[in-house]
């Protein structure tokens, strides 16, 4: 759970009293490799935090299997339009490594912000920092080529080349299996 408050802290610093209300209702959770922890289709009731392993937000579109988002440790998982309207969405999300986990039910999150006001100021700005991110993804895959898509995703994520499948990763940066091959003969 400390990993949980050092990747909060530099978004807002928590009161000792929103600490603790949070380390109550924080659910801790081991999970093997292929979990799905939001189906497609269904509603996404929990904010995942990943203390170890990794996960990956996919949808299936004509009968293919597109990774939309990859989250490591120290990261977050969610369906984010699912956790916010509380309506279904298209994306699953599964484990791609044995995981250790905390999450936090979307009810249970709503009423520590409505009484721990820098637990709504933490949300607002973790949800903002999740924005900035979709719309870098999004310019990336709009205006980068995809040696430049690879090369940032390397510079960026070193890691997770040796961790993620090279299918699911040419699919996360918007290209084919081969054309990832081809750059990566090129570097």
């Amino acid at each position: 759970m400390q990993n949980f408050f050092e990747t909060v802290y530099p978004f807002t610093t928590l009161s000792a009293s929103s600490k603790l209300a949070l380390a109550s209702v924080l659910k801790r959770s081991v999970f093997p490799k292929t979990k799905v922890l939001v189906k497609p289709d269904t509603v996404c009731h929990r904010l995942y935090f990943i203390e170890k392993g990794l996960t990956r937000t996919y949808y299936f579109k004509d009968g293919k299997d597109i990774t939309d988002w990859l989250s490591a440790e120290n990261t977050f998982a969610v369906s984010i339009i699912s956790f916010i309207t509380r309506k279904p969405d298209r994306r699953a999300i599964e484990l791609l490594e044995p995981s250790v986990l905390f999450s936090i039910h979307a009810d249970e999150l709503e009423s520590l912000c409505a009484t721990h006001h820098d637990i709504e100021r933490m949300t607002r700005l973790l949800v903002s920092s999740g924005l900035v991110q979709l719309q870098q993804k999004f310019d990336d895959l709009h205006f980068e080529t995809a040696l430049q898509r690879y090369q940032n995703f390397m510079a960026t994520n070193p890691t997770l080349l040796q961790r993620v499948p090279l299918g699911m990763i040419a699919s996360y940066l918007g290209i084919t299996q081969e054309t990832l091959s081809r750059i990566r003969s090129q570097i």
